[in-house]
C-alpha cells in the first residue's frame, strides 16, 4: 500500500460468513490492492467501483469514486480520491507497485446508476459510467466486464484471487433508501464546495 495517502486505503477488515473469506469493505473515496484470498465488497449507486486484476501476478485492487470530474485538491491530498481520474490513477499506479504488469490488467466496472429519479439532469451516474469507460480505453487496460447506469444501486463483491466479481442488485425498500441518502449528502457536499446549492 502507499504510503502517500493513507486516509484513502480501506481499513474496514472483518470475515465475511457468505464468501467464507476475509472481507475488506470500500467506502466512498477508498481503494484497496491485494495479493491475498480476500473479497473486496462495496455499494453503489452513482459512484464506480474499478475492478482491476493481474492473473499472472495474483494481484488486485478496487477503488470507489463518486465524480469523473479532475481533481482540484492535490494529488497528496486524500479527498482527491473522490474524483475518478485520480482513484484509477492511484489504483493502477498500487497495482503495479503490488507486482502487476499494465499490460496484464483486466477490468471490470460497476456503478452509474440514477437512484434519485427526480434529478435526472444531474445524472452524475451517467458521467462517471462514461469516465471510467474512456479512461480503460486511453490507458489501454482490457475490460472484461461491466454493469453500469439502470436505477437499481448495486453490491458488489470482488474475489482478489480469482478476478471474479458477484453483484447484487439491491431492491429491498430499506437498502435502497440508504443508498439515496447517501447520493443526497453527495450532491449537497459537492454543491457546497462549488459555492451552489442542492
Amino acid at each position: 500500500m502507499s504510503a502517500e495517502m493513507p486516509a484513502a486505503v480501506a481499513r474496514h477488515h472483518y470475515f465475511d460468513r457468505n464468501f467464507g473469506r476475509m472481507a475488506v469493505k470500500l467506502l466512498p473515496c477508498e481503494y484497496y490492492v491485494t495479493n491475498r484470498s480476500a473479497v473486496l465488497l462495496t455499494v453503489l449507486g452513482s459512484c464506480v467501483a474499478a475492478c482491476l486484476h493481474d492473473p499472472l501476478a495474483r494481484v488486485a485492487g478496487m477503488n470507489h469514486f463518486m465524480l469523473p470530474d479532475e481533481a482540484e485538491e492535490g494529488a497528496d491530498d486524500p479527498a482527491a480520491m473522490r474524483y475518478g481520474t485520480h482513484a484509477m490513477d492511484v489504483l493502477v499506479r498500487e497495482l503495479v507497485r503490488a507486482g502487476a504488469r499494465r499490460e496484464r490488467l483486466q477490468a471490470k466496472v460497476f456503478g452509474g446508476a440514477a437512484v434519485l429519479p427526480n434529478m435526472p439532469s444531474l445524472n452524475v451516474g451517467d458521467r462517471n459510467a462514461e469516465f471510467v469507460l474512456r479512461y480503460l480505453q486511453a490507458e489501454k487496460i482490457n475490460l472484461y466486464a461491466q454493469d453500469l447506469g439502470g436505477s437499481q444501486p448495486r453490491r458488489v463483491g470482488f474475489l482478489a484471487e480469482s478476478g471474479k466479481v458477484v453483484v447484487r442488485k439491491l431492491r429491498a425498500a430499506q437498502d435502497v433508501s440508504q443508498v439515496e441518502r447517501q447520493e443526497i449528502d453527495l450532491l449537497r457536499g459537492v454543491a457546497g464546495e462549488r459555492g451552489g446549492a442542492a
